[in-house]
């Protein structure tokens, strides 16, 4: 009889395999179209100036006239639908639809001041803070009792 030397690492290779071939064959399936209902949103990357607050929108292969943006002093709504281009696709992981999103701001800003840009499938946002109300003294009469 032959010894065979016990090798846990093995062990957690096969599990290792085995869960992967599970979650594709499960999780990625052959045609997306079945996941269409998934509300899909652009990914947002925020940062902030002391004059500004910068907001990028990854929206890649839609035209700018195909996105409508609206800024309130407190919140980013951006909207849009992308079109499938073609419907003879075997398979397909683009996510094609409507979708919505708002993004809730750090700071109040003046919306009217708005300004935008939109290259290579990124909406740059520049958003101006608004002025900080200044502090006003106000003189209290005091009367003797």
């Amino acid at each position: 009889m032959r010894l065979v030397r016990y090798n846990p690492w093995q062990e957690i290779e096969t599990l290792q395999s085995q869960l992967n071939r599970l979650f594709n064959d499960t999780l990625v399936p052959t045609t997306w179209r079945y996941f269409g209902s998934f509300p899909k949103v652009p990914l947002a990357e925020l940062s902030e100036t002391e004059e500004a607050i910068v907001l990028k929108l990854e929206v890649p292969g839609m035209e700018a006239k195909d996105l409508n943006v609206e800024v309130t002093e407190e919140a980013v709504s951006i909207s849009g639908e992308r079109q499938e281009e073609n419907k003879d696709n075997t398979r397909s992981e683009f996510h094609y639809g409507k979708f919505h999103r708002v993004i809730p701001l750090p700071k109040m800003i003046q919306n009217t001041k708005v300004t935008a840009e939109y290259k290579d499938g990124v909406l740059n946002l520049t958003l101006p803070k608004r002025e900080k109300e200044k502090n006003k003294v106000v003189k209290v009469n005091l009367e003797a009792a």
